[in-house]
């Protein structure tokens, strides 16, 4: 099965319906204001209401629609190679608050799932990170060490349940997997019970940091409030210029069916070719379950032919699980700071009672239920033990080496030169007429470089290429039907609308131009 455009929404969002919110349609006020119905803000808004703070959430779009609903779904503190570079670079104390701060949100969300009754199946399973060839196995035995350093039940082993050999892995036990909207759907039901306000379709536009706090929205609405919680994935209003220490990355993920007697029994993850990761999940009806792999990472903008690398996923899962096919397909987007760590904490600049979590470089499960209750500690004044560790605003080595940094900024403004380079020169990307149904193409038209699309119809839309967020000129993913911003990721469909940020303003509708 070839899923099509229409069928690429995340098997998690076609199987847990999250509770609908009417937008914002008047001033509010609130002891804390939450911006982004993600697991980090959902998690943030969650504590402060047990905290006893009266709470509003605003989420743009849909809860959980973004970041969230397109993860796979881990719950481990096992993150790929983490610990021998967190020892390396910033210390043993930091790599074994690292180990402790996402084994407590892991602990937390059994805890959680529990004591709140949510069926969101819920498995404990052992985490491995993985190579297939003996040149990567010293890095292994070295993690493997550096993992245990830090507090983690961890080991070297040269077995696994894959179903091909591997020369090595890092094996974490006791970890867990779930299905993430069955349970944030359960946090948000318990979120209203305790009073807590959530509205759908409520962009924020602006804030001011003073006291008390001021949101804008789109619509016009003003939220005043003396908490507010920036939980947007990227930082969308970036009085830090946290943009610079952050880097931005989407992977593609095929699910398909596969027998319970073929079940790997963990979750595994591997840089080799491109990151291959696989785990399963329950489908129901106990013969089989969901096999998830996902893989082909590249930045937002930059990839040619995104559904060639759906094809390469495609044959590497039929190649190592025969009889494999796709049932479902979709892409997250994640981002990762310069240092590797999570930016938690106040936002520098922003205001003293402004607070951001963002960076969870893939790990968005444990990363965002542990910045939800690090965030609540820091509102409330009870500090967790691992504040300083993830504080947006930290120092010294712990930012990174300079290499790294400056590393970071031409990723970002790459982009930029060379689409000013190109639009100076009259560059064009390709014809309008050559384009078939589903394809796109940037070119210049009307004094200006336009973002044109076919639909399967065989009409044209065409919108301006210039992302609102900076100015860089998108690009087509011709696998999700959507323009992409190589500069910091944000994301619009064909007609221009925002689907991801750090964007607020959709893309300028143009004219389709002449043939």
């Amino acid at each position: 099965m070839n899923p099509t455009p229409d069928n690429t929404r995340s098997y998690w969002m076609q199987t847990a319906e999250m509770p609908s919110f009417a937008p914002l349609t008047t001033d509010a006020e609130a002891d804390a204001a939450v911006i982004g119905g993600g697991i980090a803000g959902l998690s943030a808004a969650w504590e402060l209401a047990r905290a006893g703070l009266s709470v509003a959430l605003l989420e743009a779009d849909r809860l959980a629609a973004g970041v969230t609903g397109h993860t796979t779904g881990k719950i481990t503190a096992l993150h790929t190679t983490v610990y021998e570079t967190l020892s390396t670079r910033h210390g043993e104390d930091a790599a074994r608050l690292y180990a402790a701060s996402q084994s407590a949100a892991l602990r937390y969300i059994v805890e959680t799932a529990r004591g709140l009754g949510i069926d969101c199946d819920l498995e404990r399973r052992p985490a491995l990170t993985y190579c297939e060839e003996p040149d990567g196995v010293d890095a292994l035995r070295a993690e493997a060490e550096a993992a245990r350093a830090a507090g983690l039940d961890a080991s070297f082993v040269t077995e696994t349940g894959l179903p091909y050999p591997v020369a090595g892995a890092v094996r974490v036990e006791d970890q867990a997997q779930f299905h993430p909207l069955a349970y944030l759907r359960g946090v948000v039901e318990d979120l209203v019970v305790r009073g807590g306000r959530v509205h759908e379709h409520t962009r924020v536009t602006e804030v001011d940091g003073g006291d008390p706090c001021r949101l804008t929205t789109s619509s016009g609405c003003t939220v005043r409030a003396r908490h507010v919680v920036v939980a947007t994935h990227h930082p969308v209003f970036d009085h830090a210029v946290l943009a610079t220490r952050l880097t931005q990355h989407r992977d593609l993920v095929i699910a398909g069916p596969l027998p319970s007697g073929r079940d790997p029994q963990g979750m595994y993850i591997t840089r080799e070719g491109g990151k291959r990761s696989v785990r399963t999940t329950p489908l129901g009806d106990g013969d089989r379950r969901l096999l998830i792999v996902t893989g082909e990472a590249f930045t937002p903008g930059t990839r040619g032919d995104t559904e060639a690398g759906y094809g390469r996923l495609r044959s590497w899962a039929q190649e190592r699980f025969p009889g494999f096919e796709v049932s479902h397909r979709w892409a997250a987007q994640d981002n990762s700071s310069v240092d590797g760590l999570p930016l938690v904490g106040r936002m520098r600049g922003g205001g003293e009672n402004v607070y951001v979590a963002t960076g969870f470089a893939g790990w968005g499960m444990t990363g965002g239920v542990m910045a939800g209750r690090l965030i609540a500690s820091l509102v409330t004044e009870a500090r967790e033990p691992w504040a300083d560790l993830y504080a947006p605003g930290r120092s010294g080595a712990v930012l990174g080496s300079p290499s790294t940094f400056l590393k970071a900024q031409w990723d970002t403004a790459k982009p930029f030169v060379k689409d000013r380079l190109d639009a100076l020169g009259n560059g064009t990307h390709g014809p309008v007429g050559a384009l078939g149904p589903g394809e796109g193409t940037v070119v210049r038209a009307g004094g200006g470089p336009c973002a044109v699309h076919r639909d399967d119809r065989g009409e044209l839309h065409a919108v301006s290429a210039v992302c609102t967020h900076m100015g860089c000129l998108v690009a087509f993913n011709n696998a999700e039907r959507t323009w992409e911003c190589p500069c910091h990721g944000s994301r619009f469909g064909v007609d221009g609308k925002v689907l991801q940020g750090p964007a607020l303003r959709p893309l300028e509708r143009r004219d389709p131009p002449d043939l």
